[in-house]
């Protein structure tokens, strides 16, 4: 498989040589600053330079695309990556807002292509571990409370530039261990996050649980910590080089029982790659479930802006769209419009008194719209 590199985002030029180093992909073209270009041949990779992205995407015979360009442009050769029909992937995060990321799930359901954001730490051996851990059947049983604290030199990303926002690594791993995180509070020394700036996070899990992140931006090498409790027992787990480095998991049983286990450097793009290649032969629902995870990262961080500048939680409410919410959508509009109806015909009867009769079969109309629900068998959950 053919694809290209848009810039030189460091995940992006590891990604590119971890897709050659398959054997089963090649990098034909590389679009970005001569750093980049400088740094793929030191590592011994060859490809044709091309300074138009426009060329890049409108060549016939590529078929992968890697967006890892500079923040202020990513948002927008993502959405012409996404566009020119090839399999994209996109460092995270692909934008200040989630508007992009909604922009290109929706492109996707159109191209039916693979749109995969660059997140691999959720691959990681020691995160699947906790994972099985957790939850009523796991050994340490449902997750009560997470304390993450993370040593970083920067989550702003081009914070440099002017208006880009701040963003919040971890929140790919957190909702892998809790679920579904439906409330966020952030606190700082100002309501605007700088890049050398102290953060706290916290926040409430749907399925229950809390949370609690430190976010330290003081260090020149990552460093992450993470300490779970649950109904049955506790989990430790420290990676003083980020996830790539050495990581160590001690968890403990209520009785005191201790299980230590301990992985070396790790290597997260070939599992990263197996995703991609499995995303491809998957189910389109599938294909559109593996971009969620971008939005949602997005959609956190955003929560997480908003809970710092008004100083109170953020809750992240969505409403569902199935059956009962389009009928009752549906049923207010014409209920509304029924009102408006009755009002005018209310007026008109001063002059036309037949009109005033109109009001008892608008009424019983509306009444009979409203046995519907009863007498129209629902959808099977799971049907199409």
């Amino acid at each position: 498989m053919r694809f290209a590199l848009l810039g030189d985002h460091p995940d992006g030029l590891d990604l590119a040589q971890a897709l050659t180093a398959t054997g089963r992909y090649t990098l034909h073209t590389y679009a970005g600053p001569p750093a980049g270009a400088a740094e793929l041949r030191q590592r011994g990779l060859t490809f044709s330079l091309v300074p138009d992205v426009e060329e890049v995407l409108a060549d016939p015979t590529m078929e992968a695309v890697i967006v890892a360009s500079a923040p202020a442009v990513r948002a927008q050769q993502l959405r012409r990556a996404a566009q020119s029909e090839h399999h994209v992937f996109c460092v995270h995060p692909a934008d200040d807002t989630p508007d992009i990321a909604y922009e290109a799930g929706m492109i996707q359901k159109d191209t039916r292509k693979v749109l995969l954001p660059v997140l691999p730490a959720t691959g990681h051996p020691a995160v699947g571990r906790l994972q099985e851990c957790l939850g009523p059947r796991g050994r340490l049983g449902p997750l009560r409370l997470v304390c993450v604290e993370r040593v970083l030199p920067s989550f702003a990303e081009g914070a440099d530039d002017i208006g880009r926002k701040a963003w919040f690594p971890g929140w790919d791993v957190l909702e892998v261990l809790g679920g579904t995180i439906v409330e966020v509070s952030a606190f700082a020394a100002g309501t605007i996050v700088a890049a050398d700036e102290p953060t706290l996070l916290a926040g409430r899990f749907e399925k229950g649980g809390v949370f609690q992140v430190t976010l330290l931006p003081v260090a020149s090498r990552g460093r992450l910590s993470l300490r779970l409790w649950a109904e049955r027992g506790e989990a430790e787990l420290s990676c003083v080089a980020g996830w790539s480095g050495p990581v160590r998991l001690v968890a403990r049983g209520l009785e005191g029982e201790e299980q230590v286990e301990e992985w070396g450097s790790w290597d997260p793009w070939p599992a990263f790659i197996a995703r991609f290649e499995a995303l491809c032969a998957a189910p389109e629902e599938a294909k559109a479930n593996a971009w969620q995870e971008a939005i949602r990262c997005l959609e956190l961080d955003d929560a997480a802006r908003r809970s710092l500048e008004r100083r109170r939680v953020s809750p992240l409410e969505y409403p569902e769209a199935d059956e009962d919410v389009g009928f009752k959508g549906t049923m207010t509009l014409i209920g509304c419009g029924l009102l408006w109806g009755l009002l005018a015909l209310f007026v008109l009867s001063a002059w036309l008194p037949w009109a005033g009769w109109l009001v008892l079969p608008l009424l019983a109309v509306f009444l009979l719209l409203q046995l519907l629900r009863w007498l129209i068998p629902r959808r099977p959950s799971g049907g199409e």
